[in-house]
Parts: structure tokens; C-alpha cells; sequence
């Protein structure tokens, strides 16, 4: 998928997830809430950003909340560009999930988060629809590759809208989304942009 009015050739995109919090080690849904990254987080985003560094990229766009764009920082940093905040990268809105630990979902909402696990859609307990996500989420991504067409573009995001993401670059149905692995927290896949085949993954959840 593109945005068919920018020549995109030769573009990659990185597109990376942000460090570790707290809730992510508690195995607690965040969703829209801002958490930060907690030390752990902070030292990867280091790391990761040294590696990233490397690969010189030519714009840096970021989620805007914190521990998206606090990771982003870090290459900010090193690189000296300017990581731009872009609300529709932000992580899907779990509604009445959001704060709770995957067990306290289980009990309160069985068939929800057996829906969830499976990849299937859900409708209750104020959850984006997945049709919402994948819009904004394409939206954010084609807007980022247009900052530096035919560069490199790190966008830093999260694990869940970063599956969606990759899949509406790709074309993909809704029903391979639970496929596609979870980045860990500050990895990174890879997406490159062919004037024949449009978007293909070139790597997945790559940390070094």
C-alpha cells in the first residue's frame, strides 16, 4: 500500500519498537496510557539507538507518548535530527483494559482476551476497533516515509500497533495479523520499498 502521490522508491523504514517499563515487566496492558520507561527501558533505547545510528537515517518519527518518544530521544540524540511526535503512531486504545494484567483480563473479560489472543476482533470494554487502528496506523507510516523519500526513517512506536502497521503496509488481512511476532521491547523490523512490488519485509524484530 502507498500513498500514491509521493515517489517512495528505495525508502526504508525501521520501525521500532520502544524500551522496557514497568507495566511491560508486570505484563500489564498500557495501551494509551503514558508510562515511562524505567531504567532497564532507558538502557536499551541506548543501545539500541548506538546501533541505529549506524545505518544514518534521514528523519526520525515517533509516537507521542513518552516511552515512545523518550526512546526515540535517545537516536535524536546521537544523530542530531529531530524526532517528530505523530499521535497516530501511538499504541491501540485498550479501553477498560488498559492498567489491567493479562490475568485480571482473562477473569474479567474470558471470551474478549481469548478473542484478543487469537487475533479476532474485538467489540466491547471500549476497545479500538481494528479497522480504526490499521487506518491510522497506515496513515502514520506512509507520512513518515514521505519525510525522507528514498532515505532510511526510524519510527518509533509499539509493540501492537507495530504488527498492525507492518500488515497495512503489506497488504495483509486482518485474519495474519496473530502471526506476526511481537517485537521485543526496542527491537525493530524493516520494510524497504520496491518501484514493482511496493512494501516488503526485509527483517523482523532485530535488535543488533
Amino acid at each position: 500500500m502507498t500513498s500514491g502521490a509521493v515517489d517512495l522508491a528505495g525508502t526504508r523504514l525501521i520501525i521500532w519498537r520502544h524500551g522496557n517499563t514497568d507495566w511491560n515487566a508486570g505484563n500489564r496492558f498500557q495501551g494509551q496510557l503514558d508510562i515511562p520507561l524505567n531504567e532497564l527501558g532507558r538502557a536499551q533505547a541506548q543501545s539500541a539507538a548506538a546501533v541505529l545510528a549506524e545505518l544514518h537515517p534521514d528523519a526520525i518519527v515517533t509516537s507521542d507518548l513518552q516511552r515512545a518518544a523518550h526512546t526515540a530521544a535517545a537516536l535524536a540524540e546521537r544523530t542530531g535530527l529531530t524526532a517528530h511526535r505523530d499521535a497516530r503512531l501511538r499504541e491501540r486504545h485498550f479501553g477498560a483494559w488498559e492498567g489491567l494484567t493479562r490475568e485480571e483480563i482473562q477473569e474479567r473479560s474470558p471470551a474478549g482476551f481469548e478473542a484478543w489472543r487469537l487475533g479476532q476482533p474485538l467489540v466491547a470494554d471500549g476497545i479500538e476497533r481494528a479497522e480504526d487502528l490499521l487506518k491510522r496506523a497506515h496513515e502514520g507510516l506512509v507520512a513518515a516515509a514521505e519525510r525522507a523519500p528514498g532515505g532510511t526513517v526510524v519510527v518509533a512506536t509499539h509493540g501492537g500497533t507495530a504488527r498492525w502497521a507492518i500488515a497495512a503496509m503489506l497488504g495483509w488481512p486482518e485474519e495474519v495479523i496473530a502471526g506476526i511476532g511481537v517485537l521485543g521491547n526496542c527491537h525493530w523490523s524493516e520494510l524497504r520499498f520496491y518501484p514493482r512490488t511496493g512494501w516488503r519485509l526485509t527483517a523482523h524484530n532485530r535488535f543488533a
